[in-house]
């Protein structure tokens, strides 16, 4: 007889990355992974390089240089810090040690897909609640609420539909909320908010005992192959992560590589200022063909062929036959969209055309009907 996993473990569908590669194609456009669009600092880069030769030292598992530095540059305090291999690292760490068996994790209908994965793999039973617009709704995930919740997992922005839940909103979900329910706010791309500094939420983490944020160097940082992320929580909360994270979760080079990426403001604002300018450069090139545009609070918009008859898998093809990949939402219950991340101009000029070659073939198709 074979040895079985937990039956929960037997729920969970594995995650699918945003593809990487076309049969034929050369030169691929790779805009379904949400990366930088503008790569590394140099300076990251650079750091990388000169650990080269010290890779058969251990990192400091602690990450005490890194969390420093994040301190100083977001104004925190680097002991309720916790650093780990990627944000996802930390999700994960925390449905672990606050679900389990005989408790409920909440997360929305939209949701980022790795939320209800970790739950069930801590043996939690997932609760989906409805979103309003594509967005989170707070009454409804109130009342979801049982005696049997610990946990509640909301992006803001949200990935993958781009949609913003006011700050105010988010600390009336946590004032409603019972103080036994750890709310986890997953900030990834926070960056590319007005305020990338959140003082609301790092308000709420410090004026409660039950709040924890996420964020990544994945996106704006573009160090998403370094695998690096950290999580600002109440000293209890950071206590619990420290006992249960892996001993070096946070690699030698990539540490070295977010310190520099850290102290780099010119390209961390070069980075800013390039996505408000190219997500709203393609967001007016996609709607001036016809093709509506939905959340763009991050660094991607999501294109709703859905909505106006069109077919997303269609417009996917299409895209493919330029080169171009981007992300399918069928898998997050929105067959009619695709996800597209904000890339360097000429990328997002070979989008533009593309989206204009298929809504002229799709209306030529029409008037010969």
């Amino acid at each position: 007889m074979k040895p079985l996993p937990r039956p929960s473990i037997l729920n969970i569908e594995p995650y699918r990355g945003g593809e990487a590669e076309l049969p034929g194609v050369n030169r691929v456009i790779k805009l379904s992974s949400n990366e930088g669009a503008l790569g590394p600092s140099p300076a990251a880069i650079e750091a990388y390089r000169r650990e080269a030769c010290e890779i058969h030292r251990y990192p400091d598992g602690g990450a005490s240089a890194l969390r420093r530095a994040i301190a100083i540059v977001w104004n925190l305090d680097a002991e309720r810090i916790v650093c780990g291999a990627g944000s996802d690292d930390l999700l994960c760490l925390l449905a672990q040690a606050y679900g389990g068996p005989g408790t409920e994790t909440i997360v929305t209908r939209h949701a980022f897909a790795m939320y209800p994965i970790y739950a069930h793999y801590a043996g939690s039973t997932v609760v989906t609640v409805d979103e309003r617009e594509y967005t989170a709704d707070i009454d409804a995930i109130l009342a979801a609420v049982t005696a049997r919740t610990s946990l509640v997992f909301l992006a803001n922005p949200n990935n993958p539909t781009g949609t913003f839940v006011p700050w105010g909103e988010i600390v009336r979900l946590r004032q409603a909320l019972p103080e036994s329910v750890l709310l986890v706010l997953d900030l990834a791309y926070a960056e590319y908010l007005a305020d990338p500094a959140v003082p609301e939420v790092i308000k709420l983490i410090d004026t409660t005992a039950n709040t924890v944020m996420t964020r990544t160097f994945s996106k704006i940082y573009a160090l998403g192959g370094l695998r690096l992320g950290w999580a600002y929580a109440p000293k209890h909360v950071v206590d619990v992560l420290n006992r249960v994270r892996s001993p070096f979760n946070a690699s030698r080079p990539a540490q070295a590589a977010a310190i520099a990426a850290l102290a780099d403001s010119d390209h961390f604002q070069a980075s800013r200022t390039h996505n408000f300018q190219m997500r709203a450069w393609l967001s007016e090139a996609l709607e001036s063909v016809g093709i509506p545009v939905r959340g763009t609070e991050g660094n991607f918009v999501v294109a709703d062929f859905g909505s106006i008859g069109r077919s997303a898998d269609a417009a996917d093809q299409a895209f493919r036959a330029c080169g171009i990949i981007v992300r399918k939402l069928t898998g997050y219950g929105l067959p009619g969209m695709l996800r597209i991340t904000v890339g360097t101009p000429a990328e997002m000029e070979a989008v533009a055309e593309a989206a204009a070659k298929f809504m002229q073939g799709f209306d030529r198709a029409l008037s010969h009907a």
